[in-house]
């Protein structure tokens, strides 16, 4: 018996921007071909993993004596599918396994309020979940997430990343799980060398303060600055939702008109960067996604949204059930996996699109 308890938690959140400064986030943290290239053994671990999601289920060699318990925390509550997709395929991929277990999910707004996400979080320690999957983004995740490493025997599955901490090398979460935002950041950034003229200027709209906007918006920033010819006008961190990238993209076009792209960093940044160049009528500047859910694909589709970089999005939910099972069997999990990514653009044939859609919602689409 599968049991689900699906709690949302509202907040509201202000939409004014601020100007970013670079980010020192990813210092602390092993880039993801990194730390496979330093461990062999973890590398041969995730290579199997990557096998292993792209073929059909295989059942659950043991008989479970009762069904597990996973407390899920995402900040679910946005525009993006990525999130909701995410556990979809998990729980599909889970039953195909033959995994009985309880589901206790708890789906947040990004930026919820750090006492409703301490709470929440508490509460799934306190019931003793076998498994507790949440995600790593701002010092307060990080403190939670040590606290936890350190006194409790619940398992630790982070989403959403794929760079392991290096201060908790002597004690990892059992699996970092994501999407790698260093890779894909990196195919946006080839893409725009190609597409944007020499002397170029754009803006960025990172996420909110934290590792995604490093790993994703400095990364991307720092790249055009090694080619040296073009001219970052300014850069806004986001409250990352729609409002917030509305309102930056009004203050960018008013401060730099000349501008000919904005890099965004999220899905519900970038439909707000659509909805004021619409309003301004400057459909000339450029507006990349980044993820390639359905709500992108729609604006690719209008041509409204040049590129985005494409997660296989029921990837990862099928990482998670097949750790969860290896762990069950007492085989060894990788500490590391990240799912695979097609560049997507306005120029693509509806066969490509729907060929990758076929694949990276094959579970989620059901």
């Amino acid at each position: 018996m599968i049991k689900r308890t699906i709690t949302f938690c509202l907040l509201l959140m202000s939409v004014f921007p601020q100007l970013a400064d670079a980010s020192q986030v990813l210092k602390g943290y092993w880039h993801y071909r990194e730390f496979l290239s330093h461990n062999p053994d973890q590398q041969m671990l995730t290579d199997k993993m990557v096998k292993t999601v792209r073929r059909d289920p295989v059942p659950l060699t043991i008989k479970q004596t009762r069904p597990i318990t996973i407390s899920v925390v995402f900040p679910g509550q946005q525009i993006s599918d990525y999130w909701v997709r995410n556990i979809k395929a998990f729980e599909l991929r889970m039953q195909e396994l033959g995994i009985v277990y309880q589901l206790n999910q708890v789906f947040t707004r990004p930026n919820v309020d750090a006492r409703e996400l301490s709470l929440s979080l508490m509460e799934a320690i306190k019931a003793n979940s076998d498994y507790v999957i949440f995600t790593l983004d701002t010092t307060r995740h990080r403190k939670f997430i040590e606290h936890v490493l350190q006194s409790s025997k619940t398992k630790l599955i982070l989403q959403n990343i794929t760079t392991p901490v290096k201060a908790w090398d002597k004690r990892q979460p059992m699996m970092y799980v994501g999407f790698d935002h260093e890779l894909g950041t990196a195919r946006l950034f080839d893409y725009y060398q190609k597409l944007e003229p020499a002397g170029s200027e754009y803006s960025v709209l990172y996420y909110s303060e934290g590792y995604i906007s490093a790993a994703r918006g400095d990364t991307f920033i720092q790249s055009l600055q090694t080619l040296g010819r073009y001219r970052l006008a300014s850069s806004y961190y986001t409250k990352a939702t729609e409002a917030s990238g509305y309102q930056a993209t009004l203050n960018i076009v008013k401060n730099h008109p000349n501008i000919k792209f904005i890099y965004a960093c999220s899905t519900d940044i970038a439909l707000g960067a659509i909805k004021a160049l619409k309003e301004l009528k400057r459909q000339d500047i450029v507006v990349n996604g980044w993820g390639g859910g359905s709500a992108e694909l729609n604006e690719i589709a209008k041509g409204d949204m040049e590129v985005t970089v494409m997660r296989m999005n029921d990837d990862t939910g099928v990482a998670m059930a097949e750790a969860i099972k290896w762990d069950l069997e007492g085989k060894p999990v990788p500490t590391v996996y990240s799912g695979g990514f097609e560049v997507v653009t306005k120029n693509d044939s509806l066969d490509r699109v729907k060929r990758l859609e076929k694949w990276a919602f094959r579970y989620s689409d059901r």
